[in-house]
């Protein structure tokens, strides 16, 4: 079939949040910088999304899925970039030193969001 059973599909959801889990701690091993696990559920997640296609239609291929990954990926990273790059020079992207020691929670709202984090 051109769709999954409910049980096939069960498990490429099961198959996914395990994922995005060892996705997280991954990313947080390698130092980088993803609060909302966006790269996580979106990116990692969605691969393997596009690569579970292959398990139930017989007319995917693997390399037609990666392919479709890479021009996936390669749309987001290109319009990324230059939404990025007129953020920066319209606005900025980095606060302040002062403000990031300070936390930007304070700094932008006025408030301490988390005061059990905070280091005395």
């Amino acid at each position: 079939p051109l769709t999954p059973t409910p049980l096939v599909a069960t498990l490429i959801g099961a198959i996914g949040g395990l994922i995005v889990v060892a996705s997280i701690v991954f990313l947080d091993k390698m130092k980088i910088d993803d609060p909302v696990g966006a790269i996580s559920v979106h990116g990692v997640v969605g691969i393997w999304g596009l690569i579970a296609v292959v398990f139930t239609n017989g007319d995917a291929s693997i390399v037609s899925q990666l392919i479709g990954a890479a021009v996936i990926f390669g749309w987001v990273f290109a319009t990324s970039f230059v939404t990025w790059i007129i953020i920066k020079a319209v606005m900025g992207i980095r606060v302040s030193e002062e403000e990031e020691l300070e936390g930007c929670d304070i700094s932008e709202c006025g408030l301490d969001a988390y005061p059990e984090f905070t280091k005395d």
